[in-house]
């Protein structure tokens, strides 16, 4: 069972399953018709959007439709609904032509960025003063305490790479897992390095799937279960960087991370991006992605639009003038205290 749950997980920020369309016309107004429905029977989180921001699929449905007619150019069919799709607020959905991809991104560009691939340089120094394992990049930083950076969950980790940075780390008094800006990728991969924090079994969220065309129509919620990472695990405080790029799979680390102890969050709220995307195509040929599937955090609560820090903090403008990583630093002090009991 676990191993099926992880297969399906896959999906939720690079694979996808497929539906079709079938029954429209190979015209403007079939695909307006197709993209609607195809969202409104498939589409996961519109109970939790209209109690958030009052969404109303039917409303968006009349509103838009008064604009499709067949005299359209593709384009301009294009940037309809493309716009239709933003009322979503959902970073999974994309509408794919041969000439553009509609993508809603407010839930990042309308906030700080709260990180700087430059300031990430001069942390981890060069490329003798750092080590790489897979996609990690890792040190030992002042006061002896651990920084992982892991940009992207875009290729696996392995458990060997990953029992090799702990090995490595071992000494430190803390660890900082920095996961800014990192947009997701294999949910199995953010799996794989939450293992290393675990030293038992552990339910840390939930995952419910589709089983009807009404909005409400989910399968019971199944558990969502860690497991150990085979190979050295960590044991002392953990600290988890995220931003507002955040996001996906990445967001769903910060979930399992934050269900963990001795683990504290801190920066900016995460991007979210909670659903596991489906895929279908429009008459005309375009594609279309959406969220499908939602995960749950151990309350049963959506972290569709992020999960908060333990601690917020930013980096400030003077910070970021004089080359000083906030968050960065204030992950250092707390984990320094910390071991100082």
């Amino acid at each position: 069972m676990k191993r099926l749950l992880l297969v399906l997980l896959v999906g939720l920020a690079t694979l996808s399953s497929c539906v079709t369309s079938e029954g429209y016309e190979t015209n403007a107004r079939g695909d307006f018709e197709a993209l609607w429905q195809i969202i409104d029977e498939r589409y996961c989180f519109f109970d939790f959007k209209k109690q958030e921001y009052g969404l109303d699929w039917n409303e968006v449905r009349e509103r838009y439709a008064s604009q499709i007619n067949d005299t359209l150019s593709r384009r301009a069919l294009f940037q309809i609904l493309g716009k239709m799709t933003h009322e979503l607020r959902d970073g999974h959905v994309n509408l794919w032509a041969p000439f553009d991809v509609a993508r809603y991104s407010a839930w990042y560009e309308a906030y700080p960025t709260n990180y700087s691939d430059s300031l990430e340089r001069i942390y981890l120094g060069n490329s003798s003063e750092h080590q790489i394992a897979s996609s990690l990049k890792y040190r030992v930083l002042r006061d002896n305490i651990g920084y992982i950076r892991c940009a992207s969950f875009a290729s696996s980790i392995g458990s060997g790479n990953l029992h090799e940075v702990m090995r490595y780390l071992a000494t430190c008094d803390g660890i900082i897992v920095d996961i800014r800006s990192n947009g997701g990728g294999y949910v199995t991969a953010a799996m794989t390095l939450a293992s290393a924090f675990v030293n038992e079994s552990r339910t840390v969220g939930y995952i419910s799937h589709k089983t009807g065309r009404g909005h409400n129509d989910f399968s019971t919620p199944i558990p969502i279960t860690l497991d150990p990472l085979k190979g050295l695990r960590w044991q002392k405080p953990v600290v988890v960087l995220t931003n507002r790029r955040t996001y996906s799979a990445a967001n769903a680390f910060a979930m399992y991370m934050g269900a963990l102890p001795n683990v504290t969050l801190m920066g900016d709220r995460t991007g979210g991006g909670s659903g596991m995307p489906f895929s279908s195509e429009l008459p005309g040929g375009w594609s279309i992605r959406f969220s499908a599937s939602p995960i749950y955090d151990l309350d049963m609560q959506h972290t569709e639009f992020g999960i908060d820090p333990d601690v917020k903090v930013g980096i400030t403008p003077t910070d970021y003038r004089n080359n000083i990583d906030t968050i960065l630093e204030t992950a250092l002090d707390f984990l320094r205290d910390k071991a100082k009991g």
